[in-house]
């Protein structure tokens, strides 16, 4: 029996695999021939004339499925008994690139904790293809990302032969807590073929951040005091410390506590909220000013801490007028002397106004002792200037009047005497409303 190697790409329909003829130099029956191929095989053999058979695939071969055949031909004369002979035929499946590369998960979801060191293996994609040679080789790749915001690229790379994620900077959680986006993997077919996973970055949180007080404020400037009567309970609130922290989870978990104080056990912190209240009743012997330093501290580890000193200053009633530490006085003196200008200004023009407003009064109260003393009679140079009392009725007076007063010395009365309107046409329509609103008024000034 002999074999014959043959190769034939896989997804092709009908293709012929080899061609023979086969002989018997017996006659009749014994030299009558019969050729077969076992049932289960994709292929079929076609008779043509003198004796020739070709041997056809039957159906399209897949590769992937299997990439050989061992064909057993066998030809049997119609003699009694019967002859037979055999042939083999191997046929190779050669590989087209039919596969695309497939990873191993659709979705891949990575920690990296922050502040990490740069060039940090994070983890790798894998993909894999079921062709062969070339057809199989993968290349990675980075895909870009689909928010155009995102600097994929200074963020993490792909090694293109072995699918291997190095972040190429330290991450920081506050800034960038999780970013994805997509890998691909192409094979080196003809065409090539590739396929494309998704992958997401968690960033974890490192305590990196020390609490930040927010009240009181320490930035430097004049202490804020905190005012107690002394006729307080046990238990009342002094004040709050307010401080957060920019970390998350238990890394941001803060509590306080009491370091030091003044006069220790006056005073105490609740360690959960930040509330500073009395431990006991005051009495008038305990010091009137106090200093309290109170710690903040996170829950991370290691822990991470930070200080803030309040001051507390005991007064006998919130009616007292508060009055800054000496200290605190100078120290907003010198770190304010704008303010200190603008009150000097703003005194000085006070005090010029207020001397021009006392000359005035002055020069007027003069003039008019003088006139008084030589019993004389002032005239204004122009119309009553003010506003003028309503003799009509009707809420406004028509016309301007001018008068005269008359002091004589030492008499200690005066006369009130009208003069004639400045407009004498319009004087006969104020007397008639006068007249005509209050006739006793009329006699009045006509007796006297």
């Amino acid at each position: 029996m002999s074999t014959l190697i043959s190769e034939i790409a896989e997804n092709l329909q009908e293709t012929i695999i080899a061609v023979f003829s086969v002989s018997d130099p017996d006659s009749g029956d014994n030299g009558r021939m019969v050729c077969s191929i076992p049932d289960d095989l994709p292929f079929f053999l076609k008779p043509s004339v003198d004796n020739f058979y070709t041997l056809v695939t039957n159906t399209a071969l897949d590769r992937e499925s299997r990439a050989e055949y061992n064909i057993t031909i066998t030809v049997t004369d119609m003699g009694s008994p019967r002859l037979k002979t055999q042939h083999s035929i191997t046929v190779l499946v050669s590989d087209v690139n039919d596969n695309t590369p497939a990873f191993t998960q659709t979705s891949y979801t990575l920690w990296v904790r922050e502040n990490n060191s740069p060039a940090l293996h994070i983890s790798s994609v894998s993909a894999t293809d079921t062709d062969a040679g070339a057809n199989a080789q993968l290349t990675y790749s980075l895909l870009p990302p689909q928010d155009p915001h995102l600097p994929l690229a200074s963020l993490v790379s792909i090694n293109a032969d072995n699918g291997h994620l190095f972040a190429l900077r330290s991450l920081d959680y506050e800034a960038l807590q999780a970013f994805e986006f997509g890998v691909g993997a192409t094979d080196r077919g003809s065409p090539a073929l590739s396929s494309q996973a998704r992958v997401r970055v968690l960033v974890l949180d490192a305590n990196d951040n020390s609490p930040f007080v927010l009240y009181p404020l320490q930035n430097g400037s004049a202490p804020c005091t905190e005012l107690v009567p002394r006729a307080a309970e046990a238990g009342y609130l002094v004040t709050k410390v307010v401080a957060v922290d920019g970390d998350s989870g238990q890394n941001a978990w803060l509590s306080y506590q009491l370091l030091k104080a003044t006069e220790p056990g006056l005073f105490g912190v609740w360690p959960h909220n930040g509330e500073v209240r009395t431990a006991r009743l005051l009495s008038e012997r305990d010091a009137p000013k106090h200093r309290l330093l109170v710690q903040v501290r996170d829950n991370g580890e290691p822990p991470r801490s930070a200080s803030v000193t309040l001051h507390v200053l005991l007064v006998d009633g919130f009616s007292q007028p508060y009055l800054p530490l000496p200290e605190a006085a100078a120290e907003q003196a010198r770190a304010d002397p704008l303010t200190v200008y603008l009150v000097v200004a703003l005194a000085s023009v006070s005090s010029l106004f207020l001397l021009s407003v006392l000359l005035f009064v002055a020069v007027r109260l003069c003039r008019r002792s003088r006139a008084a003393s030589l019993g004389g009679c002032s005239v204004p140079e122009g119309p009553f200037p003010g506003h003028l009392v309503d003799v009509s009725g009707t809420g406004t007076l028509s016309q301007s009047y001018q008068y005269e007063v008359c002091l004589r010395g030492g008499s200690g009365t005066s006369e009130f005497k009208f003069l004639k309107p400045i407009l004498p046409n319009f004087l006969a329509q104020g007397e008639e409303r006068v007249n005509e609103a209050n006739p006793s008024f009329r006699d009045t000034f006509e007796s006297s």
